[in-house]
């Protein structure tokens, strides 16, 4: 999954926000909210509407900054785990659990 193209901003439940990520999985949720409120942004999450009720429910990301652009954040290494490394393009997409920042060391893995 790449990064988006354009900076997304719009409005959930009355508020300004800036999109991070949509239509993603309840575990790719829990995992952003959880790093973005550990960099102390305040978190949306959206349920989106299901067409079926077999179908998966899937979610929204926002953050009320609307300056924030994920690619802006990971590769200017502004965005910290808990823990306080360096949140790497490998980690934020949870390809790799190490936060070594050399992006490109992963281009040819």
């Amino acid at each position: 999954m790449p990064f988006a193209a354009k900076h997304q901003f719009g409005e959930m439940n009355g508020t300004r926000v800036s999109f991070v990520e949509k239509k993603i999985s309840e575990n790719r949720m829990k995992f952003l909210k959880e790093l973005l409120e550990s960099n102390n942004f305040e978190v949306l999450v959206q349920e989106e509407k299901r067409k079926n009720e077999d179908d998966p429910q899937l979610y929204t990301v926002a953050v009320t900054d609307l300056m924030f652009n994920p690619v802006i954040w990971i590769y200017d290494r502004k965005l910290r785990t808990k823990d306080g490394r360096i949140v790497s393009a490998d980690y934020w997409f949870q390809k790799k659990e190490t936060t070594k920042p050399q992006y490109w060391e992963s281009m040819w893995d």
